[in-house]
């Protein structure tokens, strides 16, 4: 099996021109850390590649500004047109805001999914991760997480954050669409829904259970 894990970031910084945003760090570094930890490379890429922006409000004392260690694949992550998905065990959608803007129907990440879909590879996210499954159908033309149980950033969740009025649509409400069972714990707990080959996590809470359970599937491929 390969040794290595991909993981996508957003390369999005605004969300309507008065909203900073980008990367969740914590939905970043704790499954990478984990992911390390149990001996893979991690692997980062997103849409345009180089090197993310992160969401100021995702500094914490655990998380300071530096960009070293477990962070280095951020450093300049690769483009998605670039990705050879056939080096890769497993794929996890990392989340913020910034997803919501250059995730969706996004063709080569549309193309990435349907690959670690058909070949029964493991398919991690967590928050907003998975608005990457927005808009996506599988080799048959199905929508990608069609009867599928999935969990992400909540309706309830984002009007707390008081940025529903400003998103592009609410996750929840857009994956139900898509024909997703969706599953949620309350709000900004430790919530994780395994439905083989997803793995998603509800929040950033969740990031860490989110990797660990996603090592699991990934022990029985």
């Amino acid at each position: 099996m390969d040794q290595k894990i991909l993981m996508i970031v957003t390369n999005a910084d605004q969300l309507d021109g008065k909203h900073e945003t980008g990367l969740w760090l914590q939905e970043f570094v704790e499954p990478a850390t984990e992911f390390q930890e149990a001996g893979y490379e991690v692997v980062a890429a997103s849409p345009k590649g180089g090197r993310p922006p992160i969401d100021p409000n995702s500094y914490s004392n655990r998380l300071p500004k530096v960009w070293d260690g477990v962070m280095e694949p951020i450093n300049k992550t690769v483009p998605l047109a670039e990705v050879d998905p056939t080096e890769f065990a497993g794929i996890f959608l990392c989340g913020g805001h910034g997803t919501m803007i250059d995730f969706p129907e996004n063709d080569e990440l549309e193309e990435l999914l349907r690959h670690f879909l058909t070949e029964g590879k493991v398919i991690g996210s967590v928050c907003h991760g998975p608005a990457g499954f927005v808009g996506v159908e599988d080799h048959n033309g199905q929508p990608l997480v069609e009867g599928k149980k999935i969990t992400g950033f909540t309706n309830e969740e984002e009007k707390d954050t008081g940025l529903d009025s400003v998103v592009p649509f609410m996750l929840e409400d857009r994956l139900k669409e898509a024909g997703a069972e969706f599953d949620s714990g309350d709000a900004y707990s430790d919530h994780v829904v395994s439905d083989d080959p997803f793995v998603t996590g509800q929040n950033p809470q969740s990031s860490l259970s989110t990797a660990q359970k996603m090592l699991e599937l990934l022990k029985n491929r």
